[in-house]
């Protein structure tokens, strides 16, 4: 196989072969496939994304191979090799393999797929793509979307493949695509959505070609399934600089077929500049929550920080006073989250988790200096429930200003209702909010049978508990019968 670099060595293209003849010195499992499908008559080679994160020194157990062996050949290959085979993506060339290898001292378990040489192209109203099968790496590569995943390792010889030049792009850290841009963006569109996915996950540029390319064509997307657009925009979201990638599709005008409310935060400034900009402020939401995050990225956070002001285009005033104004732009924002993640097709549960983050989101502003009741602290633990922690984290994101006295004013507030929140808990079990008397207990006082009266009953305890605290069971007995009376 040819070695684009050969003509030209350097001090880093040594660096780097050395570094992938370490990686495949630590994953024998590499070697121990190449050599069956050698042995079946077939070549073998790790490719793409997994010889660029090896080249970054970030490869993990997740491996991609290439083979000019077609898919019912490598099921013969792999499944007396594998632990265990599946064939979800079988009909365009792929199948997934696990094993588990033992790499030094340490036992890993390897995720691995192996796809066979092919092309794909969308022609102008498919949503998927169709496939051929090709005979020769190099025609396997050029199809790559950029060309730091158009590079390969020929296995068990360990010949590193490069034709479009990869290593040298991987070292400027800029996104090319191995052909024109025009035509891989036109054989597969959502590659415009991951050059703006790898710009945000590698911290890379994307060469100025690409994004005028990215710009002319950002109407093809429209044909991209909205489950393949959802992932990748997961993937961009959940990177480690998604502000650069989402700020490159609104850019290139990609967001306004994906996300348009992102876009539409960018609202002209008054005269007098008397409100800030939204966009810029969302983003710097989005990377504060982001630096609060405890256990690694947190997707529901993420979108929540991301969407939780689109309400505000849509309830601008002008008030007469000159100010602006955006009431109930949390609410607004909501139904707009819920439609637009819908479309998307998230599913319900997150959907639901992040619309009612962007309900909730200033809340805490009425609380000032500490003027709420504790039934007041309680009902905002109630309505957050299990999204108290995020809600924390979002609202003390949402402070932008560059006010050093009121950004510390602010915090203050919030620390005191944290406190408040943490006291209560402590003494009521606030996680559990519940009445008094359960649904059985009131049907015998009642002395009634299930139906409608119950949950009234019950509903008019919890908002008992939710303004007085813990009642006692007596108290309860009689708030109820008073209000059972009441009824009647």
């Amino acid at each position: 196989m040819p070695n684009a670099n050969e003509d030209s060595p350097s001090v880093l293209n040594q660096v780097q072969h050395r570094a992938v003849s370490e990686l495949l010195r630590v994953a024998p499992v590499a070697d121990d496939l190449a050599r069956r499908f050698r042995e079946a008559g077939f070549s073998l080679a790790l490719v793409g994304g997994s010889v660029r994160d090896a080249l970054l020194g970030r490869l993990g157990n997740d491996l991609d191979f290439t083979t000019d062996a077609r898919p019912e050949d490598v099921l013969r290959i792999v499944r007396p090799w594998a632990d265990s085979v599946w064939e979800v993506g079988i009909a365009f060339g792929t199948v997934g393999v696990q094993k588990k290898a033992r790499t030094g001292d340490v036992d890993r378990v390897f995720q691995i797929e192996v796809t066979t040489y092919r092309s794909e192209a969308y022609d102008r109203t498919s949503r998927k793509p169709e496939v051929s099968y090709g005979d020769s790496i190099e025609q396997d590569l050029v199809r790559r979307d950029f060309t730091v995943n158009a590079m390969a390792v020929a296995l068990p010889e360990k010949e590193f493949i490069d034709p479009h030049g990869g290593l040298g792009d991987l070292a400027a850290k800029v996104l090319r695509t191995p052909g024109t841009p025009e035509e891989s963006f036109s054989d597969d569109p959502l590659r415009m959505m991951r050059a703006a996915r790898f710009a945000a996950q590698l911290d890379f540029d994307v060469a100025p070609e690409v994004v005028a390319a990215m710009t002319g064509m950002a109407g093809r997307l429209e044909i991209v399934s909205a489950e393949r657009v959802r992932d990748e925009l997961n993937k961009l979201i959940l990177s480690a600089h998604p502000r650069k990638g989402l700020a490159l599709l609104v850019d290139t005008g990609l967001a306004a077929h994906v996300l348009p409310e992102l876009p539409a935060l960018q609202l002209e400034s008054d005269e007098h500049h008397r409100h800030k900009d939204v966009y810029d402020h969302t983003l710097i939401v989005l990377e504060q929550a982001i630096a609060l995050e405890e256990e690694g990225p947190d997707l529901i956070l993420r979108l929540a920080a991301l969407l939780h002001d689109i309400g505000k285009p849509r309830t601008r005033r002008f008030e007469q006073d000159g100010r602006v104004s955006f009431h109930h732009h949390e609410v607004v924002g909501a139904k707009m989250t819920k439609k637009r993640m819908t479309a998307l097709k998230y599913s319900n549960e997150l959907v639901k988790d992040v619309s009612r983050l962007v309900e909730l989101h200033l809340r805490f502003h009425g609380y000032g200096t500490g003027e709420w009741t504790d039934s007041a602290v309680r009902r905002y633990v109630r309505d957050a429930g299990p999204l108290l922690d995020r809600l924390h984290k979002l609202t003390r994101s949402d402070c932008t200003t560059r006010n050093k006295r009121k950004a510390a004013s602010l915090s203050r507030a919030y620390d005191g209702l944290e406190a408040r929140i943490a006291e209560l808990q402590e003494q009521e079990e606030l996680d559990a909010i519940r009445p008094d008397l359960d649904g059985n207990q009131i049907m015998e006082i009642l002395g009634v049978g299930p139906g409608p009266a119950v949950g009234q009953a019950y509903k008019h305890l919890l908002e008992l508990r939710l303004e007085h605290g813990p009642m006692g069971h007596d108290a309860a007995v009689t708030a109820l019968k008073e209000w059972w009376s009441e009824q009647a």
